[in-house]
């Protein structure tokens, strides 16, 4: 993709480009220069004049002016004329004349940059400052403070002074746009810490956290097609903040919203935050908990796959983080359970199952079939026009190759073979490798 250099943001990530095609800014951290051309009006052409060759005073004779002379006519081809040589008289130079004076003038940038920043697409912002500028700020105003008010409802952190010896983390507002099913936009604020200030032995000790195993979700899904069973999903809302820290952490009062003459203070977390190293693990041990406190047991060869035998019939449970499916043959016994979670978490009921870790479901009752498909993951990475095939040569080709062997371990077994040839390469890919890619 050929793009053009814009500038550079205060306080985002990567450089900012101009994408003449798309006619868009777009941010991005993997760039390749070529600083050997500079954009240009389409219409103009600008030549460089060449720099004449300057001699000094005592540097010019007549034998050295006849030899130039004779030089340029020779190289234009005309007729020679040689005038009578001018008396010679004595110049003097003073070396503060003949210096070259640097141009005191102040660079005033193009002002036709200016109208291409008119057409760019604001996109998410990047900072809480850039946030509170755009043309949505009152969309992201009102999505911080429902963040703030779910935080402090959820009691995730105490004002406190800061302790000798303890430094406070720092942290950052994210903020991002999803597309509902229906095609509504809604906006979504997050606080985040920077846990890439912890340190390992005083903010945090483990951090590892199980997820339910790809081969586990199709076993279930071949007992929800075999028998008949209902397939129900559910996803816990802002999940890692249900998670009590073990550690003494303390952050920083987020921005924009320090209590107002309390601004000295810090906050002394109680429960995890997002981009907490162990916030994954203290969300499993909360969640894993409860399971086993309302009878359910947990797989000892997979630990986020729970069971529980009801009446005659039975109940399995698969976690994948925060999203969640539910196989069981009695539909009350199902919402008994969406129950018992949402009086203990705050929980958002996504009814059947139609999606899951990028792979759509859809199940006929009827003819008892259930099918799987990545159409959207496959038209999302495969290139579209001849400037995103030139744009594929710039990838690592191990990201490429990544990329097909998810789509092969889902959905598209019918690739292994073609994936497993290309993948000999990495290495030492070459062109022919780049096509089959492609």
């Amino acid at each position: 993709m050929k793009c053009t250099l814009v500038g550079y943001g205060e306080n985002e990530f990567g450089y900012k480009l101009w994408d003449d095609q798309n006619r868009k800014m777009i941010r991005s951290r993997d760039v390749i220069f070529n600083e050997r051309v500079m954009y240009k009006d389409k219409n103009t052409q600008v030549s460089e004049p060449e720099e004449p060759e300057y001699f000094g005073s005592n540097d010019v004779s007549d034998n050295r002016v006849m030899e130039l002379v004779n030089q340029n006519d020779e190289e234009q081809g005309v007729p020679l004329h040689v005038h009578d040589p001018i008396p010679h008289r004595d110049v003097t130079v003073t070396q503060a004349e003949s210096a070259v004076r640097r141009s005191t003038r102040t660079p005033i940038p193009n002002r036709k940059y200016l109208q291409y920043m008119l057409l760019t697409d604001v996109g998410e912002p990047e900072c809480y400052d850039e946030a509170y500028q755009g043309k949505d700020a009152s969309k992201w105003e009102l999505a911080m403070k429902d963040k703030m008010k779910s935080l402090i409802s959820n009691q995730t952190w105490e004002l406190a002074k800061l302790p000798e010896r303890k430094k406070a983390l720092q942290n950052k507002w994210m903020f991002q746009i999803k597309e509902e099913h229906d095609g509504s936009k809604r906006y979504k604020a997050r606080l985040v810490v920077k846990g890439f200030q912890q340190i390992e032995g005083i903010n945090y000790s483990e951090i590892f956290s199980p997820v339910v195993k790809l081969t586990t979700i199709w076993l279930m899904l071949s007992i929800v097609a075999a028998k008949g069973l209902y397939l129900e999903q559910l996803d816990v809302k802002t999940a890692f903040l249900h998670g009590d820290l073990e550690e003494e952490i303390y952050m920083k009062q987020p921005e924009g919203f320090a209590e107002e003459g309390k601004e000295e203070l810090v906050c002394r977390l109680t429960k995890s935050l997002y981009g907490l190293k162990q916030a994954p693990r203290q969300w499993y041990k909360k969640f894993d908990g409860f399971m086993q406190d309302n009878g359910y047991l947990r797989c000892n060869a997979n630990h986020c796959c729970y069971f529980k035998k009801v009446k005659s019939n039975f109940i399995i449970l698969l976690l994948y983080i925060d999203d969640m499916l539910v196989v069981g043959a009695d539909l009350e016994e199902i919402n008994n359970l969406k129950k018992q979670f949402s009086s203990e978490f705050k929980m958002k009921d996504l009814g059947a199952v139609k999606q899951i870790l990028g792979m759509r479901i859809s199940i006929n009752e009827q003819e008892g079939t259930l099918k799987l498909s990545q159409a959207e993951l496959s038209k999302d990475q495969s290139p579209k026009t001849e400037e995103e095939k030139d744009f594929m040569a710039k990838v690592p080709y191990a990201s490429a190759i990544g990329s097909l062997m998810y789509a092969m371990t889902c959905t598209r077994l019918d690739i292994s073979h073609a994936v497993g040839v290309v993948s000999r390469y990495m290495s030492n890919p070459g062109k022919p490798h780049w096509e089959a890619v492609k």
